[in-house]
């Protein structure tokens, strides 16, 4: 019963002592991997942000694991992540497996509800991206998309410019 409130002084100091190299360890390879590493979180890196807290907690509270398998973990999560990055910018079919494609929710002011359905998003949750951009009708919005972070951009009917920035959007089919 006693082990459950406190385990001792030299557990404590462990926790102490490996937890804080064991941030710093992560610290240090987060800022050398680069800023694509912290950037906003696509599945895929959400993936590898919840593997490398879960690597830190193991390391914090689990005394059968090493600092050094843990900063191993963490060096190998972070040295995938990128690998994989730095594959998805050369070649499109790794992007397109990693981060998927931005989707057309509302076009011309007209939702389109089978794109909607598909990518699991209601009217509501259209109407406030369309309102948190200052917009008042639907009208007055040329295009919504659905990005790969799962953010919502707008582009306004007078501001569409040549249409070059919908490169590379899905538009669904009826």
């Amino acid at each position: 019963m006693d082990q459950m409130f406190f385990a001792g002084w030299q557990t404590l100091l462990r926790t102490l002592v490996v937890g804080a190299l064991a941030y710093l360890g992560l610290v240090v390879m987060l800022r050398i991997s680069g800023r694509r590493t912290l950037a906003k979180m696509n599945a895929f890196d959400f993936v590898v942000t919840v593997a490398l807290g879960s690597i830190l907690a193991t390391i914090l509270l689990s005394s059968t694991v090493a600092l050094a398998d843990g900063i191993l973990a963490f060096a190998l999560l972070i040295g995938l992540q990128y690998l994989v990055t730095w594959s998805s910018v050369r070649a499109q079919w790794v992007r397109q497996i990693v981060t998927g494609e931005p989707i057309l929710l509302l076009h011309h002011g007209t939702m389109l509800r089978a794109a909607m359905r598909r990518a699991r998003v209601n009217e509501d949750e259209v109407r406030a991206a369309v309102r948190s951009e200052g917009v008042g009708s639907l009208d007055a919005v040329e295009a919504l998309v659905l990005e790969t972070d799962g953010s919502f951009s707008i582009i306004r009917r007078d501001a569409v410019g040549d249409g070059s920035s919908m490169e590379g959007v899905a538009v669904a089919k009826s």
